[in-house]
């Protein structure tokens, strides 16, 4: 089971990694309502490296992004639920609107997010989600990678599906 770290632990935490000669590879996300299209997301992540470290977005921060009705989950238990999976090492609750100050003092060797987001100017052109952290991790030498979303796997998703079955039985 991972462990949960405080935000301030990240550049320790991320030296001591780095001095054991690991891999250390960093992401980050919402997770509110886990389902199998995170889990393959964070496996994927898992498996570029050494130790996989995920950011969870604070409860403020999920609200601003994702409407009033959300978190479902509150952050601490989103959190747990997350260390709780086999191929993650450590989870940090972050409570900025990007990942960038974790990114910064944590260092990752490489920086994963998923496939809706841009890593170059190119898939920003393209219509991709632009990724402010890029510019944190390649200032310092590191590397940025996506990974393919789960079509149709989204927490988004599952909450429209449960509010038109709820709509129907009403009806």
């Amino acid at each position: 089971m991972g462990q949960i770290i405080p935000f301030e632990e990240l550049d320790r935490l991320g030296e001591r990694l780095r001095a054991e000669g690991k891999r250390v590879v960093f992401t980050n996300g919402h997770f509110d309502l886990l389902h199998v299209g995170h889990l393959r997301y964070l496996q994927a992540a898992r498996a570029l490296g050494d130790t996989l470290i995920v950011g969870v977005n604070d409860d403020a921060v999920t609200r601003l992004r994702k409407g009033p009705g959300r978190p479902i989950v509150p952050e601490e238990e989103r959190a747990e639920l997350v260390a709780g999976l086999a191929c993650v090492d450590y989870v940090v609750i972050f409570h900025e609107e990007t990942a960038e100050a974790a990114v910064a003092r944590l260092r990752p060797d490489i920086y994963v997010k998923g496939g809706d987001y841009a890593i170059d100017e190119a898939e920003e052109r393209a219509g991709k989600q632009p990724l402010p952290e890029a510019a944190v991790v390649r200032g310092y030498g590191g590397e940025v990678r996506t990974v393919p979303l789960v079509p149709g796997r989204s927490t988004t998703d599952i909450v429209r599906r449960i509010r038109e079955m709820s709509d129907a039985r009403e009806r």
